[in-house]
């Protein structure tokens, strides 16, 4: 997420220094000390201003800037800039509780030898322990894991701010995040999902005025399984719920990927639910889903054709 150079600088910068202050701490070049200078800018994690014909240098009051700068403060002999470079704070976002190297692998999908090796270097500072096969951190280093999580949402608010400055984040990972806008959004990385999705499987649904994307550099298109978990985190409501059946019950998803998805998104029980549904016709159900007889006259009007 962060060069070590840019985690030297954040550690090391006061309010008001120069970028020859800070070549000189740091002992790099200015021309060098410049440009980090700049990314981190750019990145709204420090602000410059104009001092004459010098730039003076502060940090932001970002959550993610604060708490970093306290770790440093705390753990003066740490050395956090070598620490947290490479997959390093990518593991650290997923030690929100004690896990294994292959729940971490999975999530963040990293090959276990490099979490292993990653967590391995942890443990040698001290900084996680095991218990029983999984790790943890020791102590107040957990504030890793803040610092790990406030940095990723700043990222993604920056990547969102420049293309939608009103919108907002509803779910997030640290590759990924789903997004409400007011506007249409044009631009890499951004996949339109929510119910104007539905329409690419045949389910043409009254729009609101809202508009949703997912964040991903690593997908092309919305799949149906994605599709049905964006759906209900964006409202989770009856009528969410029913147009999700509809997909369910128009394309063949594969249940085991679907459940997989569902598991991304902390979905598990409102997954269960809608297959449960399905499965018994609407015999269980919960106050969250239609009457069966409302469900039957919902497919028939989008001529959906439903197994039970």
């Amino acid at each position: 997420m962060l060069r070590s150079s840019e985690l030297e600088v954040l550690a090391t910068i006061e309010r008001g220094d120069t970028i020859a202050d800070l070549a000189n701490r740091l002992e790099y070049s200015e021309s060098y000390v410049s440009r980090v200078v700049a990314d981190l800018a750019a990145k709204n994690l420090l602000y410059t201003d104009r001092d004459g014909r010098r730039k003076r240098v502060r940090p932001s009051d970002s959550r993610a800037v604060e708490t970093y700068r306290d770790l440093v403060r705390q753990y003066s002999h740490v050395d956090f800039p070598e620490l947290l470079t490479g997959k390093t704070l990518e593991a650290c976002y997923y030690l929100d509780r004690p896990r294994t190297v292959a729940d971490i692998a999975e999530r963040s999908d990293n090959y276990r030898n490099t979490v292993n090796r990653v967590l391995g270097s942890l443990r040698d500072r001290g900084i996680v322990g095991t218990d029983d096969g999984r790790y943890g951190f020791n102590g107040d280093f957990d504030r890793l894991h803040e610092f790990a999580r406030a940095l990723v949402h700043h990222l993604h608010r920056q990547r969102l701010e420049a293309v939608a400055p009103s919108g907002t984040i509803l779910w997030e990972d640290h590759d990924e995040f789903l997004a409400q806008t007011a506007t249409e959004v044009d631009a890499d990385g951004f996949h339109e999902t929510g119910l104007a999705r539905f329409a690419a499987f045949g389910l043409q649904f009254l729009l609101p005025n809202r508009r949703y994307y997912f964040y991903s550099e690593g997908l092309e298109s919305i799949p149906p399984a994605d599709l049905c978990c964006h759906t209900l985190l964006i409202d989770d409501d009856t009528r969410h719920r029913s147009y999700c059946l509809l997909l369910l019950s128009r394309v063949d998803v594969d249940e085991d990927d679907l459940r997989e998805r569902a598991a991304t998104y902390g979905l598990e029980d409102e997954i269960d639910a809608l297959h449960r549904y399905l499965e018994t016709g609407g015999d269980v159900r919960n106050a969250h889903l239609p009457e069966w007889s409302e469900f039957r006259e919902l497919a028939a009007d989008y001529e959906v054709t439903l197994s039970a």
